[in-house]
């Protein structure tokens, strides 16, 4: 297992989550097929709430019809809703590396197209340099020749459609065929172990 150590704070953005009742640290990340990406994330103690999205596009209010199509800029992405007390950024951005193939531009698994590109998408300097550090300690491994993920700084996130939301949790038997047919978990085993 490759550890990514990162030395850099992050210094967390705080947030309201939907029903919340304390301040929480806010993360936007892209890997793919964003019920994934919100299930994969959901599963680390500590992330209190995963929202489907649409950032890094050029469209206003985008659907996802129009994102799907390509042409939009956008990227499929999460964002998160963590507790700092019991997961950094750091831990966030050693789990978001463990489930995306960086190998591979503008695709992830089955899905192609600039929709499907991999990014970590910052908020704040500390976030940045976090995100930076993680790069470059996966670079520095040797594990892959070249690296895709995109870092940018985070711009307007869109809240994708309700029936994006929690879509894992709503329909398990066809969010875990999509999941297996589109050979996410072979493909991460493949290149993580």
């Amino acid at each position: 297992m490759l550890g990514i150590g990162v030395t850099a704070q992050a210094k967390p953005q705080a947030a309201a989550a939907p029903g919340a009742t304390a301040p929480l640290a806010t993360a936007i990340f892209a890997s793919g097929c964003f019920w994934c990406t919100e299930s994969d994330f959901e599963k680390l103690p500590g992330v209190v709430k995963a929202e489907s999205g649409y950032t890094s596009g050029r469209v206003p209010n985008p659907s996802y019809e129009q994102v799907s199509a390509g042409g939009t800029g956008h990227t499929e992405a999460v964002r998160l809703y963590y507790d700092p007390s019991k997961v950094s950024y750091q831990q966030l951005l050693a789990s978001f590396w463990r489930n995306v193939d960086p190998t591979v531009k503008d695709r992830q698994f089955c899905d192609v197209g600039d929709q499907y590109r991999s990014g970590i998408y910052y908020l704040n300097e500390g976030q940045r340099q976090a995100a930076q550090a993680s790069l470059a300690t996966l670079q520095k491994s040797g594990r892959f020749p070249q690296i895709y993920t995109e870092i940018v700084a985070a711009s307007a996130f869109y809240v994708a459609e309700e029936y994006h939301q929690d879509y894992a949790k709503k329909n398990p038997i066809r969010y875990r065929y999509y999941r297996t047919s589109c050979g996410r978990d072979a493909r991460l085993k493949q290149l993580w172990g």
